[in-house]
């Protein structure tokens, strides 16, 4: 059974998920702000789901169609075949988007969407009243211009859940953004990489889950395990299939943060995910900061004010590192908003790249 697949990612991460779903396998993709399409069949749901370090989520598109009124968006709903869909118990969870629309308001958006979804179920299962007390089905709704787009989630959780980070910092690093950082520096394992300001561990916990090849999804369940229309030994399937791609080989990873207590939880995390062998964990200052080996890879989300709640304190950090690394020789890579952190830093980066880890904005610089 072929489906439109729509694979969502973080702004900036575009080029880095359409080369994933390259690897995977998959050549004929048409590439959006914030999201990549293409068609699959189930498989290609569950490896997406199980293999993409950069996806938000996957969704299987079920409509498009003009909606400049509300009938107009009842009927287009309507219209989705429901029954094959969903199973007569299934809870729905409706979420809209309304942007540069005659239709502005969400909340209606999302009323209308399931007055639609149970019409269309009560003639497909000829009953008046559903218990929705099953399994969850997430249904978007995204209105654009006028023209609404009907998705469903086959996710579940979102995708940077990976499903070893139950505490973090402060402030964590979204799974997705710090994979997508290691992927962009060209990291292998032979090479060192070090991470100064580890704090709970998903920089050096990515890193370790692709030198190793492990799928990121692995350790997880997604939504679609429970629709009726996907077989469920494809799951185990591609399961099985990630299971024996992992790479045996030695590597270490050099991860280090001054603060004892969040460095026990990047242990705990390391463990969940299956990479503790992988990461070795120090307890150190940025002034005590040493490389194993020359050259090095470095790469990390430093401290900032809003994180640390003392925006001197972190402009003092950055001078300091500017004074350690510039140095040595590596290369650097440093996730952080502040402006001037070129600036502090005492060079200009050879590159910069904008993205967004969550809704903060930042700036990847290259040294």
């Amino acid at each position: 059974m072929p489906f439109d697949l729509i694979i969502t990612c973080k702004l900036g991460l575009e080029s880095l998920l359409a080369e994933e779903l390259r690897a995977l396998g998959y050549q004929s993709l048409t590439v959006l702000n914030g999201e990549i399409h293409l068609k699959g069949d189930a498989l290609v749901l569950a490896r997406c789901n199980l293999w993409l370090r950069t996806a938000e989520r996957v969704m299987l598109k079920l409509a498009a169609f003009p909606a400049h009124t509300f009938d107009a968006l009842f009927e287009g709903v309507r219209q989705v075949e429901w029954g094959s869909l969903l199973p007569a118990d299934a809870r729905m969870r409706v979420m809209s988007t309304c942007i540069d629309s005659q239709l502005q308001s969400p909340r209606t958006t999302q009323s209308i969407t399931k007055k639609a979804i149970v019409d269309a179920m009560q003639q497909a299962y000829q009953k008046d009243w559903f218990s929705e007390d099953g399994a969850e089905f997430k249904i978007f709704v995204d209105i654009i211009r006028d023209e609404a787009v009907v998705s469903l989630d086959s996710s579940g959780d979102g995708l940077h859940k990976r499903g070893y980070r139950a505490k973090g910092g402060m402030a964590p690093l979204r799974e997705t953004l710090a994979a997508g950082i290691v992927m962009l520096s060209g990291w292998r394992p032979s090479e060192t990489l070090v991470d100064p300001f580890c704090g709970s561990g998903t920089i050096p916990i990515e890193a370790a889950m692709i030198g190793a090849n492990i799928a990121p999804g692995l350790r997880r369940m997604f939504a679609a395990e429970s629709w009726p229309f996907i077989p469920a030994n494809i799951w185990q399937k591609v399961r099985e299939e990630a299971q024996s791609k992992i790479r045996p080989d030695p590597f270490t990873i050099h991860a280090s943060d001054i603060d004892g207590p969040i460095l026990n939880i990047a242990r705990d995390n390391a463990e969940k995910a299956g990479v503790a062998e992988h990461i070795q964990f120090e307890a150190k200052a940025m002034e005590a900061f040493a490389p194993p080996a020359e050259p090095f890879v470095l790469i990390s989300n430093p401290p900032y004010g809003e994180r640390m709640e003392d925006v001197q304190a972190a402009e003092t950090l950055y001078r300091q590192m500017g004074e350690v690394l510039r140095p040595l020789k590596g290369a650097f890579y440093i996730l952080t908003p502040h402006a001037e952190f070129q600036r502090l830093f005492g060079a200009r980066a050879r590159k910069n790249r904008k993205l967004y880890n969550g809704k903060i904005r930042c700036y990847l610089y290259e040294y």
